[in-house]
């Protein structure tokens, strides 16, 4: 009786589990055919798509609804993929889940790179599908439909007692998804990830990949944390560091790099501070960055942490997610060994990527976020960068005997830039010739580049005007979102740039290309901690 009970649900998941592979080849990049693709990733795509149409079916008793709920769901995976491979360049990864939530809290950040158009055309033709599924389709326990033909063998007064039709749907249902359940975490099993978005989708296909990378997020991070870096540097004050401990500032300045190196049409003279310092600069150069466009938490922890991307596995993509949750060994917990005081300015919301609950956990005092902007200018949608820079100030003004370790993630200039207004009098202020059609980003890009300039400045005025040593780490987290910019002028390598420099040095700049792992400890270096970080790294 079970058989024949399955037996009409056939063919509508069939045809499901057909279109599911069908609405994967929307993808770009797209996934190799299911025949070229591992047996355990093949395995995977089968197993989720049957639990997710029992499920389905569980919940609304309407197979051909239960496969266009299904295929909606993973048609919105796929467009989503797709709008951050046009942004990000890199696909739509398991962590990225995270950010569905945050889209309807910050939707600024996320749907304009989306498009709204698409938002409300997918809200709109769900509601309307959910209408006619509901309306025109019958319940598979209601007793008289087609789906119950098989049943007629009971009893008719079994039939009518109320209960038994839904409770043997209810468990030939519970059982196909449990079976499903079962094929996927077989071949969660035997499938093998490289950690590189792109190659794992092309090869494994887009469900086999997310299932793989939630499987590998489950596994323990207390390994990593052991191996961490700074978790077997020795807290010891340097013998070359006599006198007071220098303040450490740290300036991870948001989507910076220096533009003019790739459009000649930005005036050469757009950052007269940051050029002054790099040319005072212990050290600078370009900086290899995890993350392009977004994603600032993977440089961010890449510089706190030391830590090496490719070491890291599924955490790569978002650090705060799941590896920081149990604390970290960082920059700010090794300085505050050392007697510092550690704060992070960031001028927005403090749950924002958990830092409020992660900062303290990663070796942070204090953390100053937005609430403590209140009333402070912004250019844009966000709190300026010399806003920032005053409360930056402030918070040196009040050292004591304490050193301090300030770092600060700016905010000004995250996108969309393209919702801003550029007027006519804006592109003459930072283009050296006339702007080109579509480069309208690029303007307000260079404004936000001229402020943060500033910013920089009166830090350097400020840090040698002190009576305490100080050192200065600028760097950027990835380059901005700029794609008209980058079809008509050329696209960016996606490196950014840094400099490092410091109030008692002197010597001639090196010019290095760094990755941003080894960046803290070239920080270290310039501070004057070089001879305890050589021995510990030997």
């Amino acid at each position: 009786m079970i058989e024949a009970f399955w037996i009409p649900l056939l063919p509508p998941y069939l045809i499901g589990l057909v279109l599911s592979f069908a609405v994967e080849a929307l993808l770009t990049p797209r996934p190799v055919a299911p025949w070229r693709r591992p047996l355990a990733a093949v395995g995977v795509h089968v197993g989720v798509w049957t639990l997710a149409f029992a499920l389905e079916l569980m919940l609304f008793r309407r197979p051909y609804f239960a496969v266009a709920n299904v295929l909606a769901i993973e048609l919105l995976i796929v467009l989503v993929s797709n709008a951050k491979f046009n942004a990000l360049k890199e696909p739509f990864v398991y962590p990225d889940f995270e950010y569905f939530l945050d889209a309807v809290k910050h939707p600024r950040l996320y749907l304009p790179f989306f498009g709204l158009p698409k938002a409300l055309a997918a809200s709109g033709g769900y509601g309307m599908a959910l209408w006619m599924g509901l309306t025109f389709e019958e319940s598979v326990s209601a007793g008289t439909g087609i789906w119950l033909m098989s049943l007629a063998e009971l009893p008719g007064e079994s039939r009518l007692v109320s209960g038994v039709p839904l409770a043997l749907f209810s468990i030939v249902t519970l059982c196909v998804g449990s079976a499903g359940l079962l094929v996927a975490i077989a071949g969660g099993k035997k499938s093998v990830v490289k950690f590189s978005a792109i190659a794992d989708l092309t090869q494994l296909g887009l469900i086999a990949s997310l299932w793989a990378y939630a499987r590998n997020e489950r596994s323990s991070c207390d390994l990593l944390r052991a191996r961490a870096p700074f978790a077997i540097i020795s807290v010891e004050r340097p013998l070359n560091l006599p006198g007071p401990l220098p303040d450490m500032v740290v300036i991870q300045s948001e989507s910076f790099f220096d533009a003019r190196r790739q459009f000649s049409i930005l005036r050469t003279d757009l950052m007269p501070n940051f050029d002054l310092l790099r040319s005072e600069a212990l050290q600078h150069g370009q900086l290899v960055v995890d993350a392009w466009g977004a994603n600032t938490v993977r440089t961010e922890f890449g510089f706190l942490s030391g830590m090496n991307t490719m070491d890291m596995g599924v955490h790569r993509y978002n650090p705060y997610r799941r590896l920081a949750t149990k604390g970290f060994p960082t920059l700010a917990s090794h300085l505050r060994g050392l007697g510092y005081r550690t704060i992070c300015i960031h001028p927005y919301y403090r749950s924002f990527y958990k830092r409020d609950q992660l900062l303290p956990l990663m070796g942070f005092d204090e953390f100053i976020s937005l609430e403590e902007f209140e009333g402070a200018p912004r250019v844009g949608a966000y709190v300026s960068d010399c806003a920032v820079g005053r409360k930056l100030e402030s918070v040196l003004a009040q050292r004591s005997s304490q050193p301090l370790y300030v770092h600060v993630i700016t905010m000004e200039n995250h996108g969309p830039l393209h919702l801003e207004d550029v007027s006519e009098t804006d592109a003459p202020s930072v283009l050296n010739s006339p702007m080109p059609a579509g480069c309208e980003d690029l303007v307000a890009y260079a404004r936000h580049l001229r402020n943060a300039d500033t910013m920089l400045g009166t830090l350097r005025a400020t840090l040698i005007n002190r009576p305490w040593p100080a050192s200065l780490c600028v760097f950027g987290d990835h380059v901005p979102i700029m794609s008209t910019v980058y079809a008509t002028l050329g696209e960016p390598d996606g490196r950014t740039d840094y400099l490092l420099w410091a109030t008692a040095s002197h010597s001639r700049p090196q010019i290095q290309e760094r990755a941003t792992r080894e960046l803290a400890f070239d920080f270290l270096s310039v501070s004057g901690y070089s001879s305890q970080i050589n021995q510990e790294q030997m």
